[in-house]
């Protein structure tokens, strides 16, 4: 008789716990904007939510601990003249952020500690160099002052914030057609895109070089995600020929083929993914989903292990990612998602069960085996008996 072999990991227990009714943010009117952001972005001080508004575009901005319903006119970041796309906290100072919007500008802003008390209409600086709309704003997770943006003029642009000027442009010689997705590396070296004409790229920014790419990650036509995580490996979703989701890891030196591709469903929604580097966990959170997916990302074959998966009643229109240092690691807090419903942000904790937890658990399941054993030899002596009559 074989036996299944469980692999042997600290996450596989990892479970999503929903903030309870008064730690949500309630009535927030989350932008209707059909653009595959998070159109929410979370650091230890702010969470700040992308907002349906009229004659312009605007985003709000909460206290993190300011939840319970939040004020119809509760004052807004609001100076773009079209829907924000995205926006973006800067690793460097919680009080600042950056915003992307369909008026081809990006606006750096600076919140007040405590928070919004009256409408911020004027940035810190105005960056003004493209000449389509701006979906992507990532800062450089290392140096500070040094933002970029992509925007459907098939450009990226790194801009010094602190003088207000373009330091690189990545033009359409670069990306033929739309950006869907940019990701720096985790020292800031490197970056890596994927395009709407099927490619996905690493590029050196320094000297605005492509220093490998993969034609056709996925087969399908819809929009890719790529994202790099540990040991010079990228990860990307997609979707297949046939329309099912899909989730690859490859390594940047091997392009060739994926280390490993797994199907996951039929949905049409985009996957965002977030990785953890501390722990090797990507995150996979479908726009339109009601569920968040994560995997373990280990060195050896098969590389990709699928952990579990948190469900959820209410759809998500949106995700916003909690950086490390806003957890509570006391509670074995590994990781934090703020979901947008429609007119609701809903903080999600993944927490990893203490080792008592784990073990009265096991001693629970051993229990239920042994039970189910003890039926399973009461009905083959009924069984037995029966045919014997």
């Amino acid at each position: 008789m074989s036996r299944q072999v469980v692999r042997s990991s600290k996450f596989r227990h990892v479970f999503g716990q929903p903030a309870k009714a008064d730690q949500c943010y309630e009535d927030v009117r989350v932008s209707q904007t059909t653009w595959d952001s998070g159109f929410c972005a979370v650091n230890p001080k702010f969470v700040a939510l992308i907002c349906e508004a009229s004659g312009g575009g605007a985003f709000l901005v909460l206290s993190l601990g300011k939840t319970g319903r939040v004020d119809k006119n509760a004052p807004m970041v609001c100076g773009h003249t079209a829907p924000v796309l995205d926006i973006a906290w800067c690793p460097h100072n919680d009080n600042v952020i950056a915003s992307g919007s369909e008026d081809c500008t990006v606006m750096v802003w600076e919140i007040p500690d405590g928070g919004l008390t009256l409408p911020l209409r004027e940035p810190v600086v105005t960056l003004e160099g493209h000449t389509k709309r701006v979906g992507i704003v990532a800062w450089h997770p290392t140096a500070q002052n040094v933002l970029l943006s992509a925007g459907c003029d098939n450009v990226i642009l790194v801009w010094d914030v602190g003088t207000g000027a373009a330091v690189l442009t990545l033009g359409s010689d670069v990306h033929p057609d739309t950006i869907y997705s940019v990701d720096w590396s985790r020292d800031g070296a490197l970056i890596c895109t994927s395009c709407r004409d099927k490619r996905v790229r690493i590029i050196e920014p320094r000297k605005g070089t492509v220093v490998a790419e993969k034609d056709r990650p996925h087969e399908g036509t819809r929009p890719v995600r790529a994202v790099f995580v540990s040991d010079g490996k990228i990860l990307t979703t997609g979707f297949s020929r046939m329309s099912e989701r899909q989730v690859a890891l490859w390594d940047t030196k091997h392009l060739e083929e994926p280390l490993s591709l797994q199907e996951l469903d039929t949905s049409s929604g985009v996957l965002l993914p977030f990785f953890d580097p501390d722990t090797n966990i990507v995150y996979l959170c479908g726009k339109g989903d009601s569920s968040i997916r994560y995997f373990e990302i280990t060195s050896e074959a098969p590389y990709l292990h699928y952990l579990s998966m948190f469900s959820s009643k209410e759809s998500q229109r949106g995700m916003g990612y909690m950086p490390k240092r806003g957890l509570e690691v006391n509670k074995c807090e590994i990781a934090r998602f703020y979901k947008l419903h429609e007119r609701r942000c809903e903080p999600i904790a993944m927490t990893v069960p203490r080792k008592d937890a784990i073990h009265r658990l096991e001693e629970e399941m051993k229990k239920l085996q042994a039970t189910v054993q003890e039926l399973q030899k009461r009905l083959e002596s009924l069984e037995e008996t029966v045919q014997a009559k």
